[in-house]
């Protein structure tokens, strides 16, 4: 039991030794900096607003020609066909009007090389629908802004968790070099006939107790690094150290108001627009749409042969005078889900106004919270020091000393844990409040 006894300082201390030979410095500012360059969800928003204008792009169809160029070769004793390939190779005789001829001909072979072309010219639906595309290529653009906005918020709260771990782990640390110092204390006085086992047990206990809450903290170090090697793209397994003391960020004031213009409402409003354009696109499909066509094409006898040529020009005008109402019912789902969208938009701002003033609330609190936090510490801290002057002189209990010390480092916890409520807050508020000119 005494061997067990003496090694949880050894163990607790190489446990820290370990943890702090692989332990990696990483500021706030470059944790963001790498979230937004090597997060997979970043990544895959640049990829949906590749997308998003490679289908705007294919929309340029509406203005440019289409081309296209065939070879074919065909034979046939059909009698139609037979006589119209000789018609299309401008090789008719009068030999080949003689009925035998016409009605039992022999195999006829021909060869036609073709190209084709196709203009666009008034196609007002199109031109609706290309706009359309274009307004949800800005909505891919706003929603990725919001997702590094998001993401940038799940950093510096896992930062700010981390810089709470390595609290917790040095209050532990120095709860756990107190109760080892206690301990020894209390064993000389025992065996010198001043205190009772009972009470040097009752150390042991706490020593005990002490190793657990260390290594439970060093866990959550380890937990909370892999969490943030997660969101900066990172291999798992490091362990980062954060700033020796990071700064509460006070704020004066904070807005009472979430910005219309935010990255999230802004996407919102696009697809709003987007589906407006696909409203009047499908109202233009009731007008007349004008395009232009044309062919070229080379027929002869023999295989890569170019003998007769010929042409055809044209324009058609077309005009869809009924579809079954699929044209007006289309127009009807399009108008409810713009409609939805609307209130959609409509429902989310509330919800975030409602989230800031929430905020603003906690923020208030979170400050009155550190600042009576800051208070007890210094009093307990204070409490403490006189209670030990009074252990030295046997007026308390080791008990008394223990709960002293239990009262310090749980008041120290309470400082990390109001200044990362606080930051927290602060940074949410920042993360309601921002809007897309930043």
């Amino acid at each position: 039991m005494k061997k067990v006894r003496w090694m949880m300082p050894g163990l607790a201390m190489l446990i820290s030794t370990y943890i702090r030979a692989q332990e990696v410095p990483l500021t706030l500012h470059d944790a963001v900096e790498a979230t937004l360059r090597n997060n997979k969800e970043i990544i895959l928003s640049g990829f949906d607003e590749e997308i998003a204008r490679a289908k705007y792009r294919q929309t340029d169809a509406v203005f440019l020609p289409q081309i296209k160029l065939s070879y074919t070769g065909m034979s046939t004793n059909n009698p139609l066909n037979a006589f119209g390939f000789k018609l299309q190779q401008q090789t008719i005789a009068p030999s080949d009007f003689n009925p035998e001829t016409l009605n039992h001909p022999a195999a006829t072979q021909n060869f036609i090389t073709k190209a084709e072309w196709q203009q666009p010219l008034i196609n007002p639906d199109q031109f609706y629908r290309r706009q359309a595309a274009l307004e949800q290529v800005q909505v891919y653009v706003f929603r990725s802004k919001r997702t590094k906005e998001y993401l940038s918020l799940q950093t510096q709260t896992a930062y700010a968790q981390l810089y709470l771990a390595w609290q917790a782990a040095r209050v532990m640390e120095e709860v756990s070099r107190a109760v080892d110092a206690l301990y020894i204390d209390t064993h000389n006085r025992m065996e010198k006939g001043y205190l009772q086992k009972s009470d040097v047990l009752h150390v042991q206990v706490e020593q005990s107790a002490a190793a657990a809450r260390l290594a439970e903290a060093r866990s959550n170090i380890r937990n909370v690094s892999d969490q943030l090697s997660l969101l900066m793209g990172a291999s798992a397994g490091i362990v980062y150290t954060v700033d020796t003391l990071v700064q509460v960020n006070i704020v004066a004031d904070t807005a009472l108001l979430v910005p219309d213009n935010r990255a999230d409402f802004q996407a919102m409003q696009a697809a709003v627009v987007a589906q407006e354009k696909m409203i009047c696109a499908s109202k233009l499909n009731y007008i007349p749409r004008l395009n232009a066509f044309g062919e070229y094409l080379i027929n002869d006898r023999q295989a890569l042969g170019f003998g007769a040529n010929a042409y055809l020009v044209g324009a058609q005008l077309s005009w869809t005078l009924f579809n079954g109402l699929s044209t007006r019912y289309k127009i009807a789902e399009q108008q409810a889900e713009r409609n939805k969208t609307v209130e959609l938009l409509s429902y989310q701002k509330s919800q975030a106004q409602q989230g800031l003033y929430k905020a603003n609330r906690q923020l208030k609190d979170a400050r009155f919270t550190l600042q009576q936090t800051e208070i007890a510490a210094q009093q307990a801290a204070e409490a403490l020091r006189i209670l030990q002057n009074r252990y030295q002189q046997g007026l308390v209990t080791v008990r008394d000393l223990l709960q002293a010390q239990a009262l310090v480092s749980e008041q120290k916890l309470r400082q990390a844990q109001a200044i990362f409520l606080y930051n927290t807050t602060v940074a949410y508020i920042q993360f309601l409040t921002s809007t897309s000119e930043k």
